[in-house]
């Protein structure tokens, strides 16, 4: 995959289409609220249709042409595709669960190639080129040149798809600042609920109550640190659920990721811990009393 240098350097805003901002709706008629948990079964009804009739490109997969974008694109099994294999039967297909405002919805992932590169984890950005569609195909949004996303900010389906897979195994700049990456990016789809995605909430394109599928191609990843604390920000869920709101050791309003001072001492997170040569990151318990210093307040030299 080639692309301009621009984008390898520039962290680029994830798009109104894909973020979790609905600033948009304010001058949008009053979509009636739907219980979550009715809604969810709805969608797998529709998302479990959706994939006993429909298909994906593997026999481009299978025997690429010179111009392939490997990118999956999928259709209806029907006419002179009636015999091809429907995405419920696709021994790569994963279904995940995953838990959002205490409701458990079921999504599924198309791995068509994981990629052998780095693993995202969900508070990290990840360079990605991406297609959304609705159940009927219809393209919502589509970014053919990758951009970086903060998986922070995006919807939770796409977020907990996009972990899944893992970027290139590396890349290489050409004289001409456009960028080679190697062949083993991760390939694939994702399918979930509009539990997962943006709910009752209507966004351009996309009807209230929508399931998304996205075709996704995850070329790098980036660990995060929003608040330069030295501590990767995915080491900042303290409480281990995969949100990284609503861990405040000091209860000051901000989240220790975005806290450079998570105990509220006075004494930089940074300067209460130890980052090696290599990365890796201790945490001093200088008190001995079970609570690393950088959570502790009462520890002082």
């Amino acid at each position: 995959m080639r692309l301009n240098k621009f984008f390898i350097l520039s962290l680029i805003s994830a798009s109104t289409l894909i973020s979790c901002n609905d600033d948009d709706n304010r001058n949008t008629p009053q979509i009636e609220e739907r219980d979550p948990e009715e809604q969810a079964l709805t969608d797998a009804d529709s998302i479990n249709n959706f994939l006993d009739t429909h298909f994906y490109n593997y026999e481009e997969f299978e025997n690429p042409s010179d111009d392939f974008d490997y990118m999956v694109r999928l259709d209806t099994i029907a006419g002179e595709n009636a015999d091809k294999t429907p995405l419920s039967e696709e021994e790569n297909l994963i279904m995940k669960t995953v838990v959002n405002n205490d409701v458990e919805y079921n999504m599924y992932v198309l791995k068509v190639r994981e990629g052998e590169g780095q693993q995202p984890k969900f508070t990290d950005s990840t360079l990605v080129s991406y297609r959304g569609e609705l159940l009927n195909l219809t393209a919502f949004d589509n970014a053919n040149t990758p951009v970086w996303f903060d998986l922070t900010t995006l919807i939770k389906g796409f977020t907990e798809g996009i972990i899944e897979f893992k970027g290139a195994s590396g890349y290489k700049v050409n004289p001409d600042n456009t960028v080679d990456f190697n062949d083993d990016y991760g390939i694939g789809a994702l399918i979930f609920p509009s539990g997962l995605g943006y709910f009752s909430s209507s966004q351009t394109s996309i009807p209230p109550y929508s399931p998304l599928v996205f075709n996704v191609q995850l070329f790098r990843v980036n660990e995060t640190d929003h608040d330069r604390d030295g501590i990767p920000s995915w080491m900042e869920d303290l409480n281990e659920n995969n949100n990284i709101l609503d861990d405040d050791s000091d209860g000051d309003d901000t989240p220790n990721f975005a806290d450079a001072d998570d105990d509220g001492d006075g004494k930089p997170t940074r300067d209460e811990i130890i980052i090696n040569e290599d990365g890796s990151v201790e945490f001093p318990d200088s008190n001995g009393n079970g609570t690393p210093d950088y959570l502790d307040p009462d520890t002082f030299e």
